[in-house]
This record gives structure tokens, sequence and C-alpha cells, in this order.
């Protein structure tokens, strides 16, 4: 136990007894002078306990405040695991990678069943940083969960930019102070022209309008094993597994919504319904598509974006896999590659972003799909920092198949993480879609 939750121990005995001679008086029963004596020292300990919890608490702090990095260990990276001894869960290395804090903290309290005071303490027997034990030992629950410090959230939203295909192909994150942000943004420019001699300078001006982003609830469910949460042994950097399954199931949430939500009740609003109708664009039919066709297309989306003034240095594709693999099939008459970039990543020039969240199954016979072709400098993530963590390894869940699964049953800790945040473009012209795609169906 640590210092200052011995000295807290101490001092609630002496507060029960205090409290149980003040009973006796407010009841009508007079002290004797053994117990006002009595009740005197008691006060006097209880003063004293408190200036040693002060100044405890402030070494502390103190402590948190002058930690330096902790150096790699001699067994190195790829060295031996540390393993697990009398119950204690230990560190599995130093917190360099984005997130890797925050996925000890989640593993710590996990372990301790959402317990945050025993959490801190077995951060402090096992190894860990002084900052995460300093966290655990500041957290607040808040709705059933843990509240994240705000400088644990952004690693967490750190380590999700490589995970959601939206943040990676270069969406702004801004932060919503007090759960609202309102982002003006031209519509109208002003127009400068040539007049003659004696002729009234004629009147321009320009027009605005505001997106306005607002906190949406969004909640992911990751299933952890038991032996990840307790064995730190099996890896040096077993935290980096952790936090890759946090990461994973959030940035497929964010993507799933960013891209195709609609808007309506909590949701945010994606991509497909921030675009304008003169921005939706039919594809060309399978049946009669030549790649003369699907160049004079694919150029026409680009297009689009030129003539609304767009810089499009951060420009870049959305697309399905199924959709990318048949592109990047397409050879011309002589056999060659249509599109030898994409190998690179690149279509006509531009980033590929896949997402299986863009869905294949749309239009009447269900073998449709969208792609899109978007400036991201102009796509606004709003982030509130208030991320909530929940721990429960009784519950249920849906696996990726809709199936039921015990975490009893699986011996597994379910991880409920709630974020907050909402999504919007600083001008809607950046966004083009194709619908009616039957590229790649039946691949």
């Amino acid at each position: 136990m640590s210092q200052v939750l011995q000295l807290r121990s101490e001092r609630a005995k002496i507060n029960d007894s205090i409290q149980a001679l003040a009973k006796l008086e407010t009841a009508g029963e007079s002290l004797s002078a053994e117990q006002l004596a009595q009740f005197a020292s008691l006060e006097v300990e209880f003063n004293a306990l408190t200036d040693k919890i002060s100044r405890a608490e402030q070494a502390e702090r103190i402590a948190a405040a002058s930690a330096v990095p902790v150096s790699e260990s001699a067994q190195g990276r790829t060295g031996p695991p540390q393993g697990r001894a009398h119950g204690h869960i230990y560190g599995g290395g130093p917190a360099e990678a984005p997130g890797v804090r925050m996925a000890q903290m989640v593993r710590l309290l996990a372990a301790a069943g959402g317990n945050q005071h025993q959490a801190a303490q077995m951060a402090q027997q096992g190894g860990f940083s002084t900052d995460v034990s300093m966290a655990l030992s500041t957290v607040t629950p808040g709705a059933g969960g843990v509240l994240v410090p705000t400088n644990f959230a952004t690693e967490i939203i750190e380590a999700l930019r490589p995970m959601s295909v939206v943040r990676k192909m270069g969406a702004r994150s801004l932060p919503l102070n007090n759960g609202n942000l309102t982002q003006p943004r031209i519509t109208g420019n002003t127009v400068v022209t040539y007049i003659g001699t004696e002729t009234d300078i004629p009147l321009t001006g320009m027009t605005f309008a505001d997106t306005k982003l607002s906190a949406k609830k969004a909640a992911a469910i990751v299933p952890i094993s038991n032996d990840l949460i307790a064995n730190a042994g099996v890896s040096p950097r077993i935290d980096e597994i952790v936090v890759a399954d946090l990461a994973v199931s959030m940035g497929l949430s964010e993507d799933l919504h960013f891209i195709r939500a609609d808007g309506s009740g909590s949701l945010p609003k994606g991509m497909r319904y921030w675009a304008q109708a003169f921005n939706i664009l039919p594809a060309p039919a399978v049946d009669t598509i030549t790649l003369e066709k699907i160049d004079l297309f694919c150029g026409g989306m680009m297009l689009r974006l030129e003539t609304a003034n767009v810089m499009m240095k951060d420009c870049g594709w959305l697309m399905h896999p199924r959709v990318f693999r048949w592109l990047q099939s397409l050879r011309d008459g002589n056999g060659n590659k249509a599109y030898p970039e994409i190998e690179q990543g690149l279509f006509k020039g531009y980033p590929v972003g896949l997402s299986n969240q863009i869905p294949v199954n749309l239009g009447a016979g269900g073998d449709e799909t969208e792609f899109y072709f978007v400036n991201f400098a102009d796509m606004m993530i709003g982030e509130d920092m208030d991320l909530t963590i929940s721990f429960s390894n009784e519950a249920s869940y849906k696996d990726a198949e809709g199936n039921m699964v015990s975490a009893f049953q699986r011996d597994q800790t379910l991880v409920k993480v709630i974020a907050k945040h909402d999504f919007g473009p600083r001008h809607v012209e950046c966004i083009v879609v194709a619908i009616n795609v039957k590229w790649g169906a039946g691949m």
C-alpha cells in the first residue's frame, strides 16, 4: 500500500472514533473527563495525519512533475519478457509509441475491475511510469466509467490517425470547446472587374455561412483477452497490442460515420450527405464501359473541385478495396497497366484511402458501391477531449458476424470506450461522390 493510502486509512480509523464520541454527546450524554481527554488526543492525531497526507501528496506531485523517460532495459525491445511475479503486473517497457500509456492505464483498470485506487497501487508496485500511477490516482468516475485524463485522451487520438482512413488522409482535428464549434466559411467571393473612364465602380461583397460542429457520442466495445491484461510477460510490448485493439475499433467506428452517416438523430453527418447534389455523379455502367469512359469520368470528378477553386494539394480518393483492385487490373490495348501508379497507392496522381466501411451492397441489386474524391484539408473533426472507459468481464457482445459472445465464457474483459466528436467540411464543394458503381462486382 502506498504511503498516502496508508495514512488515509489511519486517519479514517481516527475519524470513526471521533464520530463515535460525538454521537454520544449529540444523543444527550455528557462526556466524562477521560472521554474529553481522548477526544482532544484524537483531534491532535487527526490534524497531524492530515498534515502528513498533505506533505505526502505534494511529494507525489513533485515526483510526477520531475519524472523523466525510463531508459530501455538491457533486454531491449526484442529481448525476453519481463514477466509477472507475486501477483503484480509489471510494465512492458517505456511508453514510447502513441497511446501506450493509455493502454497501460486501461490494462491496469481492467485488471482491477475498474477500481482506480487498486489500479494505482498496481501501477506503483509494477514498475510503471510515475505519470501512469498519478493519472490513475486522479481520474474521476463519470457516466458509469472512468474519465480519462486529457493528455491520455490526446495519446489515443494520435494512435487513431493511422487506423482511421479519414484521419490518415489528412482531415483536420479541432477542439470542441464546451462541446461546440462554429466555423465561418465563404460562400461567395468578391468580384473585381475593369471599368471605363467616368464609369461608376460596381459594388461587390463576400457572402458567408457557418459550419457548426457539436459533440456526438461515439462508442466502441473492445474485447481484450484476460491473458493480455494479466500476463505482461507475454511480450515486452503487450501494451502496443492493447492500444492497437482500442484504436482499430474506434477507427472503424469513425470511418463508418465520417464517410456515410446521414446526420439523423445523434449521428454526425458524413461526407456522403455533406456532398451537394451537383457533385453526386452516377458512374458509367459496366456493360458499356471503356477505359476512355473511366478516365473521363474520374477526370470529371477532379474537375468539379478544380472549377470550385479548391486547393488540390491535399486531395485524395476513398474507395472500397473491390474498386481499387478492379482499377489495378485494367490494361490498355497493348496489355500495359492503365494506371501503373496505383501500385504506389496513387490514382491519377492522388493518394487512395481504402475502407471496408464503404458498403458494396447498395442499389436495387445489392451489388453497387461508391467512391469519393475529396479535399481533406477542408474536412474537420471536432474533438471533445472527454474520453470515458468502462469495463466488464461478464457482459456479452456481438462479433463481426453478428453472433452473441459471452466475455465470461471467452475469458475476456470488455472495454467500452466513449468519445465525443463531430465531422463537417469547411466547404461542401470539396466533396465529389461517384454512385451506382458496379466496378469490380463479382471479382
